[in-house]
């Protein structure tokens, strides 16, 4: 056995050549850039190439040895597994290891992710609209919307830089709701960016929102169709928002119907966490294009005065809020105030 040894040792040195590497190709691994000859005795063939998986201690792959064109292949005894990572070695004898890492083929998924709604739902947007939402059926890649996320005019034309650049994406936690802002420094009057580009929305045009296929969810993987969101534009809103002007309808007494509010404008979906019942739990809900507000209680409602409780933060599409109006007009004195909490009374009839 050590004459063996000794046979192949000298035999591997006197054909080995100045460079050699490592090749993947037709189901095997291939040493190239040395000529083996003959095909080196079995029990000494693992100790020369291998090709291993997982840890560094693994066994290495079964399978078969065999010269190609002069050159020592192997052939897995199973083909390479999908998101696998291999660990092919060559040991010369006398020689420096080489070592080469490759990838088994890329796991094929069908798309299932899909663009579930796009706020606002309405067709009208005003001018001074301030964000947008997208939400997708399943967690988001991140880093990709500013690639897949276009704003068209009615001649299917880009818009030049609409939206405001943030170095942070702002998703919701499941990474499933994504919140894009009009650039604020053109929907402003007065600043630099609107007196050079102008708004970004134009009174009396239509636009149309672009989501394309190739934007990748969590795995990678692109959605299952593009999804897209035509819509005009009405003049700006540059009011504050006055719950005097809401249309509040109320319920019975020992019923559990629902109570709701109609707004003369669409609001911004943040409506939902923004408006509740003092003392009474239920469930909220949104619905007729952001502008009507429903809460069902859990238990029958009790007579008497109750109160819907706003968060100051409250804001309408344009993103005006109670206490003052986003594209703040610096004449106007009532413009904007500021109270840390609003509520809105209402009485339940027996």
């Amino acid at each position: 056995m050590a004459v063996a040894r000794a046979a192949l040792a000298v035999l591997l040195l006197a054909s080995a050549l100045s460079a050699q590497t490592i090749d993947y190709a037709d189901g095997a691994f291939k040493i190239s850039g040395w000529n083996v000859g003959a095909l080196p005795p079995p029990d000494e063939l693992s100790s020369i190439f291998a090709v291993y998986t997982g840890p560094a201690d693994a066994p290495p792959l079964l399978g078969t040895y065999f010269v190609d064109s002069g050159s020592l292949a192997f052939r897995p005894r199973f083909p390479l597994a999908a998101g696998v990572r291999y660990r092919a070695v060559f040991r010369m004898p006398g020689g420096t290891p080489i070592e080469a890492s490759f990838d088994g083929p890329k796991k094929e998924f069908a798309p299932t992710t899909r663009v579930l709604h796009i706020y606002p739902s309405g067709d009208v947007l005003p001018a001074n609209q301030l964000r947008l939402y997208i939400q997708f059926s399943r967690a988001m890649s991140l880093g990709e919307w500013r690639r897949h996320v276009h704003l068209l005019d009615a001649d299917l034309k880009p818009v030049n830089a609409p939206f405001l650049q943030m170095l942070a994406e702002l998703w919701d936690p499941t990474y499933q709701r994504l919140t894009i802002y009009f650039d604020p420094g053109r929907i402003k009057r007065g600043l630099i960016p609107n007196e050079d580009l102008g708004p970004p929305l134009v009174e009396g045009k239509a636009y149309t929102l672009v989501i394309d296929r190739e934007f990748a969810d969590g795995d990678g993987i692109p959605l299952q169709e593009e999804a897209r969101k035509s819509f005009r534009v009405v003049p700006a809103i540059r009011r504050r928002l006055a719950p005097d002007q809401w249309h509040v309808v109320t319920p019975r007494a020992g019923t559990t119907d629902p109570l709701t509010i109609e707004f003369p404008v669409a609001m911004d979906i943040g409506i939902e966490e923004a408006l509740f019942v003092a003392g009474v739990s239920g469930r909220i809900s949104v619905d007729q294009n952001e502008t009507r507000w429903v809460f069902t209680p859990l238990e029958p409602w009790k007579a008497g005065e109750h109160r819907v409780e706003i968060d100051p933060r409250l804001e309408d599409a344009a993103g005006n809020r109670i206490d003052h109006v986003f594209d703040i007009d610096v004449t106007d004195r009532d413009s904007q105030t500021r109270r840390s909490r609003y509520s809105l009374p209402f009485r339940i009839e027996p």
